[in-house]
């Protein structure tokens, strides 16, 4: 497997969070009329920290990754005890849902248990959220030869804080499309889509099928809403000609910034490379090496 591109997923997703972390809840025009075209990393702005700083979508994905790497495969518990200890240390960024299952898990449910009685106490509407498929892109890289396996371990890690068939589904989708852009097939998503057919809810379908055909929805949004993520994600980081320009796009939508923005360069990332991320960029986040180091040692996962 290409190693640059494996690296991009990681880099990829790190880029896009911290392009987006100071414009998060900003709408498109706000950002245009502060920063004209916002492709630089800046400081301050939304949650008050300096240029390059990742937020909870990086820091997830690097508790994932951290827990396959010595865990040397998938261990909910493990992950799960990650997020703790994550979530202990009082990130300055964490979601609704998230945060209410971390402390379930903390009450003593387990890894299945937390996420699960918080989405069946949820209403619709705060039920779906974006906060597993932003941290999900990890289990991509080790098991991307072995899609049903892949399936089940995204549709597991999603389930420990978000356990909506939404977002399950969602991360199983958005790990597939990545798996099938590391092994350079023609159609990713939709293939990806046509593997886990019979179950997926008919919001992701509707909303990702015209994506996966090459088209462009009449509008498309930016909300905290699992499948509107997906849906504007997938369509920047399929559908751009360079990483810089599906990461620059998704960010200067305005909304959920950071979140669609780690999400679309995950996906550009895996199509480009991380040699095609700027080095600007790359050079203004402080986990840089990490996350390098990191998408080598998950290659090695079996």
């Amino acid at each position: 497997m290409n190693s640059d591109r494996t690296r991009g997923v990681l880099l990829g997703l790190a880029c896009g969070d911290a392009l987006g972390r100071p414009v998060e809840f900003a709408s498109a025009s706000g950002i245009a009329a502060e920063y004209g075209k916002l492709d630089e990393m800046v400081g301050y702005g939304t949650w008050n920290q300096p240029a390059g700083t990742i937020t909870d979508d990086t820091e997830q994905a690097l508790c994932i990754a951290r827990s396959l790497a010595e865990q040397q495969g998938f261990d909910p518990a493990d992950v799960a005890d990650r997020f703790v200890a994550w979530y202990d240390s009082d990130p300055f960024d964490i979601g609704q849902m998230t945060a209410r299952s971390l402390r379930e898990f903390k009450r003593g449910s387990t890894w299945d248990e937390a996420g699960q009685q918080v989405w069946e106490n949820s209403q619709e509407g705060q039920n779906a959220g974006n906060g597993s498929v932003m941290r999900c892109p990890p289990l991509a890289i080790s098991y991307a030869t072995n899609w049903d396996r892949l399936v089940e371990v995204s549709q597991q890690s999603s389930q420990i804080t978000h356990a909506d068939p939404r977002c399950t589904y969602g991360c199983a989708i958005l790990n597939l499309t990545l798996a099938g852009l590391l092994d350079d097939v023609n159609t990713p998503l939709q293939d990806a889509l046509d593997y886990v057919d019979a179950g997926v809810p008919d919001e992701l379908t509707t909303a990702l099928r015209p994506i996966a055909q090459g088209n462009s929805p009449s509008s498309l949004e930016t909300s905290g809403y699992v499948v509107h993520s997906l849906q504007t994600a997938l369509h920047d980081g399929l559908g751009s000609e360079s990483a810089g320009e599906a990461i620059v796009t998704a960010v200067n939508r305005g909304g959920d910034t950071d979140t669609i923005g780690a999400i679309a360069g995950a996906v550009a990332g895996a199509r480009f490379g991380a040699s095609q991320l700027p080095d600007r960029w790359l050079s203004a986040i402080d986990e840089t090496d990490e996350l390098e180091s990191l998408a080598d040692d998950l290659l090695e996962v079996v």
